[in-house]
């Protein structure tokens, strides 16, 4: 394969992990990323800070929770390295404190045991009992579902009932809808809604999206991992081992368009005009962008079959440093409006919430060099859904405003004041986040899970142009940075597999690194 070029567009977790692999195998890589740095969504916004040594505050303005280690150490074992000699990972020790009112909190534990007593002393022994079943369910789910779903790289309904077997499928209740199903075993409605809010990590409403969707209770319960120095260094981490592999990183460079030549894609062309030949092309871009135009019409054509998906969520968030007070932070919160399902009508109709539900990540907390007893501002990122319509308009400044009362007046009602300045305060809106990712109005996550079809609908890593292939958060398996990690090594276990076929040289064995079969077979567990 060493003399394979493959151009890789966008340096997200998926371009980054399909840049390791292929360098690592002896592919000839180029990875050219819009922005100014590498990470897609896993993003830092910078903001002064006199107090810190470098005069600036660093907060993780995307992702904030990583679970799946296992993926990330395995394509760093697989390139010959290590994973924990790049970055440090500390286990949470709370993974995650929910609030519904000053005195109503609660705290959820990788430790079972922990979790269950704690939701005892919160709603009762009959409840505790049933976090119990609900957590056998979750892992239920999760096993029947991670090898022949999330680690294959072209599921259908009929491969996973092979896999699997009849029985456990139907036992994940593959048709059901998740605000249903935990009906099934919570009595309370906190509870409800808190498990409720898994659908949204997905970018998805409680109330549409696939009952499956609980085994994210169980990824996080087998551990939410802290990345020391924030999420961002993950991103810069896979960038130094692709570099070290021999891969090209180019940033600040857009593309517009695909070179088509043969009938198959043979390279980029640069918003400056210049042209950067390939034999395969691997695009990190939301699939439902590149139906829209967003680099040109041959690459609308090969990803037409993403139009017609409804969009996920977007978001509004402020990235802050702020004296907090009143309220335990954890490094995870999750703060609860009292009209759930207003929410996402709201969204649904395409309005911001009037009754949010608040997500705070308190970066700070958990760290070696964090007090609970320090009196200074912290560096925080407070997100509320959003509909994904940045393409379409832009809400106003008295919405934005009318959105951060609502926001900052739960926190308040739950026992959390906030010293805000707007000079230390970044807001990201859908329609900055559709200019950071063009063509998706903001969603964040891809096309929306909507039911048990969405998930099979998702693009594959080939697309129907030979020589393109795909990968992201809105590519199969979906969004999250495990996923999207392992569907950037599904696209170049494709690329690899489909370079060596049409290769018009013998192939060339390549030292270290991951073996050409454990690459391909990758893409076919």
């Amino acid at each position: 394969m060493a003399d394979r070029r493959v151009v890789i567009i966008g340096a997200g977790m998926g371009g980054l992990a399909a840049a390791i692999d292929l360098a690592t195998q002896g592919c000839d890589v180029t990875l050219l990323e819009r922005a100014a740095s590498v990470g897609g969504k896993m993003r830092e916004i910078t903001i002064p800070d006199p107090g810190r040594a470098d005069g600036v505050a660093r907060i993780d303005a995307g992702p904030t929770v990583l679970t799946m280690r296992d993926v990330f150490e395995g394509l760093f074992a697989d390139a010959g390295a290590q994973l924990a000699d790049h970055v440090t990972l500390r286990p949470a020790g709370i993974l995650a404190r929910h609030a519904w009112s000053a005195t109503e909190r609660l705290d959820l534990h990788a430790d079972l045991d922990q979790s269950a007593d704690a939701i005892g002393a919160f709603a009762g022994g009959a409840e505790a009992h049933h976090y119990r079943a609900f957590c056998a369910q979750a892992r239920h789910v999760f096993d029947t579902l991670n090898q022949p779903f999330m680690r294959s790289a072209d599921p259908s309904p009929m491969s996973l009932m092979r896999a699997a077997g009849v029985r456990p499928m139907l036992k994940v209740a593959p048709f059901g809808r998740l605000w249903s199903e935990l009906g099934r075993y919570f009595t309370d409605p906190r509870l409800r809604q808190l498990f409720g809010r898994y659908a949204t990590y997905c970018g998805a409403s409680p109330y549409l999206a696939p009952a499956t969707l609980m085994l994210v209770a169980h990824v996080e319960r087998a551990g939410v991992w802290l990345v020391d120095g924030g999420m961002h260094r993950l991103a810069l981490a896979m960038s130094h081992l692709a570099q070290a592999k021999g891969a090209r990183l180019r940033t600040g460079v857009e593309v517009a368009g695909l070179i088509v030549s043969g009938g198959r894609a043979a390279g980029v062309t640069l918003s400056t005009g210049e042209r950067i030949a390939a034999d395969m092309v691997v695009s990190n871009a939301d699939p439902a962008a590149m139906s829209a135009g967003v680099m040109g019409a041959e690459a609308a054509r090969a990803t037409r079959h993403a139009a017609s998906a409804r969009r996920s969520l977007s978001a509004i968030t402020w990235a802050m440093t702020a004296r907090s007070s009143g309220f335990p932070l954890a490094r995870h919160n999750v703060f609860f409006s009292q009209h759930y399902q207003a929410e996402f009508d709201d969204i649904a109709r395409g309005a911001l919430p009037t009754a949010p539900t608040v997500y705070v990540c308190a970066q700070d907390r958990e760290t070696p060099e964090w007090d609970d007893a320090d009196d200074r501002p912290e560096r925080l990122l407070c997100l509320v859904n959003a509909p994904p319509v940045g393409d379409r308009r832009t809400f106003t400044a008295a919405e934005i405003d009318q959105c951060a009362q609502q926001t900052f007046s739960l926190l308040q009602r739950c026992g959390l004041s906030l010293e805000r300045r707007p000079e230390t305060t970044v807001i990201t809106t859908p329609a900055q986040f559709d200019q950071l990712y063009r063509g998706t109005g903001g969603a964040l996550y891809g096309p929306a899970l909507d039911g048990w079809q969405a998930a099979f609908k998702r693009p594959r890593a080939r697309a129907t142009l030979p020589g393109l292939y795909l990968t992201g958060g809105g590519v199969h398996p979906g969004p999250g940075a495990p996923m999207a990690a392992l569907s950037g090594r599904m696209a170049a276990a494709a690329v690899l597999r489909d370079g060596v076929s049409t290769a018009s040289s013998r192939r060339k064995a390549m030292p270290g690194g991951m073996s050409m079969r454990s690459v391909t077979m990758a893409a076919t567990d």
